[in-house]
């Protein structure tokens, strides 16, 4: 169960799995949006936070949506405090560095995956089945092997504590119409593409990430997070060899110590011990510093 923090002036109206978004009086066109330190895995959100991993997300975030403004309008209109309405500034502390006011958008009931290598849920598919989401995927393939082409691999939103689903894009088609499917397929290919051209200059691999799209007034924006840890697999390009799980600076090294543990997968999750904590931080935050090229404080 999520655990949203309360701010005198601000209406809480939605928690997600990692943030927290609230309405501003007089505000109706805008959001507050609040990266917190919870973290989930399996979609079970886990009893201990990771200490600033909201500040992570929301410093990586705001880099890509500077660094990809030109291929999609985002959903920003600041992450300074002291530019946000006046009913914010009381909370200066616990917003600055994990806080963004947003344009309020309708979000698209998509995910837009996009996949430059085969790992998770692709690859177990993959094994079963060479046809994965309507592509016919050469055989052969080893577990995290660079695919032959980047692809678009849409998947339904689940609500809180469901799985999402893959699916076609024939049947996005069918739920957003061909028109904005082929749409979202190029701009989220052309966002994985220069993203993980940059990322890779820096040492990082991105294996694949998805993006939220919503719109306003009819027109897509990007909305939510961007290529941070949560929704990406980040590898260490200097350790990559196919073959098996890479080592990585996102959530897989904490779903790798989960998938050993007696547990099933459903609530309530185990206790993480300290170690744990600290190892997965010093992954987010190897992970801003290396794409960022600025050291996290």
């Amino acid at each position: 169960m999520t655990q949203s923090v309360e701010l005198a002036g601000l209406t809480h109206v939605h928690s997600g799995k990692v943030r927290d978004m609230y309405a501003i009086s007089g505000h109706d066109d805008k959001l507050l949006m609040v990266a917190s330190d919870r973290i989930s895995a399996y979609d079970v959100i886990m009893t201990n936070p990771i200490p600033s991993k909201g500040k992570v997300l929301t410093a990586l975030s705001l880099f890509w949506f500077d660094l990809l403004g030109d291929i999609i309008e985002n959903h920003l209109i600041t992450a300074n405090v002291d530019e946000m309405p006046e009913v914010c500034h009381q909370h200066k502390e616990y917003l600055q560095g994990r806080s963004m006011l947003v344009k309020k958008s309708k979000p698209l009931p998509i995910e837009c995956i996009v996949r430059g290598y085969i790992s998770g849920s692709f690859w177990k598919a993959y094994q079963k089945n060479t046809n994965v989401c309507g592509f016919q995927m050469p055989g052969g393939l080893k577990e995290s092997d660079k695919l032959p082409l980047v692809i678009f691999t849409p998947s339904t939103k689940a609500q809180l504590g469901s799985h999402d689903e893959n699916i076609s894009l024939e049947r996005l088609k069918e739920i957003v119409g061909a028109e904005k499917a082929k749409r979202l397929a190029e701009i989220s290919i052309a966002l994985y593409t220069r993203a993980a051209d940059y990322a890779r200059s820096k040492g990082i691999i991105i294996a694949d990430t998805k993006f939220e799209l919503g719109e306003v007034d009819g027109k897509l924006i990007l909305i939510d997070e961007v290529l941070t840890p949560d929704s990406s697999r980040f590898w260490p390009a200097d350790d990559y060899q196919p073959g098996h799980s890479q080592a990585s600076f996102d959530k897989q090294f904490l779903r790798d110590y989960l998938s050993i543990l007696d547990w099933d997968k459903e609530p309530p999750p185990p206790v993480l011990s300290a170690d744990i904590l600290g190892k997965t931080k010093e992954r987010y935050e190897e992970a801003v510093e290396r794409i960022t090229g600025k050291k996290f404080v």
